[in-house]
């Protein structure tokens, strides 16, 4: 059965090198409802960081919403983001399969993975690498046919967990994580400009501030 390394093997050349098109090695695709956004961001993004320059030099790039800039158009920047990352990293969650930015982002991933022919009988390694954040009882049944990685037992969403011996654990998974993720992204196929995208629902407006009244 053909292999993910033997369907890139034609691309094998480009590793290790830049590819022209890609932006980010990585794009985290989350849902800002419940507690795995604190987790993000009070642990596991810089942590990733951390152990990615660890295990390979130049550091591999990392998207998250949170360092969008200023003013932009939030829907574009994510697509445009997304389209050009080599893999996306779910944080999955209940509340994620109720986002329809989510749905979008995997949708979107989805579309380039069969595009590829991967994620499939005859390729089973895709694009998506899915974390375990919370339940799984309740995620549809459709998306529990695709492995995931398993960080319930170390999803402390609390600052002060990294005071605690349980976090040396946390270190130990997440740099484990990271070496698994350089394996993968040094097998991405050249990125292409006819990408499929899934258009983002648009934010919601916001009304205007109030003038204060003197």
């Amino acid at each position: 059965m053909p292999t993910f390394l033997s369907f890139i093997g034609k691309w094998s050349h480009l590793l290790f090198l830049p590819v022209s098109g890609y932006k980010y090695d990585f794009f985290i695709s989350y849902c800002r409802h419940g507690s795995v956004q604190r987790w993000l961001l009070n642990h596991f993004l810089d942590k990733l960081r951390e152990c990615l320059a660890d295990q390979y030099a130049p550091t591999p790039t990392v998207y998250v919403d949170r360092s969008m800039e200023r003013g932009v158009h939030w829907p574009s920047n994510l697509q445009d983001a997304l389209r050009h990352s080599k893999i996306m990293i779910q944080l999955l969650t209940p509340q994620y399969y109720e986002s329809r930015w989510c749905m979008a982002e995997q949708r979107s991933m989805r579309a380039r993975e069969e595009m590829l022919g991967l994620a499939s009988v005859e390729v089973s390694q895709g694009l998506i690498y899915p974390i375990l954040y919370s339940d799984s009882d309740n995620f549809p049944p459709e998306e529990k046919e695709r492995s995931w990685v398993n960080f319930k037992d170390v999803a402390h969403p609390d600052p002060v967990y990294q005071q605690s011996k349980k976090y040396l654990r946390f270190h130990t998974r997440v740099n484990q994580l990271a070496e698994d993720l350089v394996r993968l992204a040094k097998q991405a196929p050249p990125w292409q400009p006819d990408w499929p995208d899934v258009d983002p629902p648009q934010p919601p407006l916001m009304p205007p501030p109030q003038i204060p009244r003197f």
